[in-house]
Formats: C-alpha cells, sequence, structure tokens
C-alpha cells in the first residue's frame, strides 16, 4: 500500500512526493480512481486560483473521488491550496463551490489592514489542540507560507493550529481523518517534515526498511 498524490493538473506534486519518500514511505502520484482508493492515505496538494483547482478537479472526476476517500474514513490531507479546497466555498476571482468537506470559505487577507499580500515567509504555529496525535512529540514553531486567502472555519472544533498575520489566521484543520495544511510542510524544515510525518503514521502505512527509501 502507498499514499496516493492526487494528480488532477494543479499541484506540487514532485516536491510533496519527495518529501513522502524521504519519510521512507511509498509515494504514488496518480489520477488512477483505483489507486487512490486503494492508498492508505491521500494526499491532496494544490498551486494556483481556488476556482480553476476546482474545475480542474472535477473535470477529471477526481473531485467525487476525493469527498468518498474523506466519508469512507480514508486518511486525507490537503497541503497549500488543496486545504483551501477542502472547505464549502472560496472568494478567489468570484464566489466557487469547494469540495465542502469542511463547512467554512476561504477569503482574501483584507486589502485595508496594511499586511503584505501574499502572506509569504516563516510563521509560528500556534497549537490549538496540544493533545491532537498530529502533534505528538512536537513543539510549536516556524513554518513557510505561501498565500493570499485563508480559510475561516465555521467551527472551531476543526481548528487545529493558527499563525499571526494581522491576528489568527488558520494554518492546520482536522476532523476525523481529514486533515490541511496551509503552510508546505515539505518546505518548513523539521517541523514542517514531523508535522507530514505524523500524518503519514496515522494513516497506519508501513515503512520501507533502512536503504530503500528513494
Amino acid at each position: 500500500m502507498a499514499i496516493a498524490i492526487v494528480d488532477y493538473g494543479r499541484g506540487n506534486l514532485h516536491s510533496v512526493s519527495k518529501a513522502v519518500e524521504r519519510l521512507g514511505y511509498e509515494a504514488v502520484v496518480t489520477g488512477d480512481e483505483a489507486e487512490i482508493r486503494t492508498a492508505d492515505g491521500v494526499i491532496l496538494p494544490g498551486v494556483g486560483a481556488f476556482g480553476d483547482a476546482m474545475d480542474h478537479l472535477r473535470g477529471s472526476g477526481l473531485d467525487r473521488v476525493v469527498k468518498e476517500a474523506a466519508a469512507a474514513g480514508q486518511p486525507l490531507l490537503g497541503v497549500c491550496l488543496g486545504m483551501q479546497l477542502l472547505f464549502s466555498s472560496g472568494e478567489e476571482y468570484g464566489e466557487h463551490e469547494g469540495l465542502d468537506i469542511l463547512p467554512g470559505t476561504v477569503v482574501r487577507f483584507p486589502s485595508a489592514s496594511g499586511l503584505k499580500v501574499p502572506h509569504m515567509g516563516w510563521n509560528r504555529l500556534y497549537f490549538s489542540q496540544e493533545d491532537h496525535p498530529l502533534f505528538a512529540g512536537l513543539e510549536e514553531g516556524h513554518v513557510y507560507f505561501v498565500h493570499s486567502y485563508h480559510a475561516k472555519t465555521e467551527q472551531a472544533s476543526d481548528l487545529l493550529a493558527v499563525t499571526d498575520y494581522g491576528g489568527p489566521v488558520t494554518a492546520i484543520v482536522g476532523r476525523d481523518s481529514v486533515y490541511g495544511m496551509q503552510f508546505h510542510p515539505e518546505k518548513s524544515g523539521q517541523l514542517g517534515m514531523k508535522l507530514l510525518g505524523n500524518f503519514l503514521a496515522l494513516t497506519g502505512a508501513v515503512r520501507k526498511p533502512e536503504g530503500q527509501n528513494s
């Protein structure tokens, strides 16, 4: 069994797959429904605009597969734009429907706030639920963000970690077996890789023996 990285034409596939392999797990970049359904865990990456990404997901039919995976309890992680797509809607270049796996809306940072947009660089994570298994063995620290839009969750229990950028900003979300990270864990040093590793451990996937990692 492997970790399926969903290929719908709008993701940072190479960097995510290499990070999974560095952590000792098998990664398969795929748009094949059967491979995604039978994987131990699923990662939904994403770069670009919300509406365009959703168009590609729907056009490939993979929106349905991702939603089915979440409903079936298959561990799912959305990364950067992939996290935003988990929500009900997004306001980037108009109103667009998301996957609606998590209730909430993705909105732009307010231009009148004086903040630089996009939010780009290293910002500190603050754990909202310190005892969550995703944070096992970890301490709060800095991770790397690049985004102009951020998610506003409707349910406080879905919020696992925030960062501070003119106020609290959603950084990690989670509900049941569904997770999302607004930052790039594969580009976020030791803490980012440990967070990704904790998610992979939660999938139940078996790590490859030492010496067989790519």
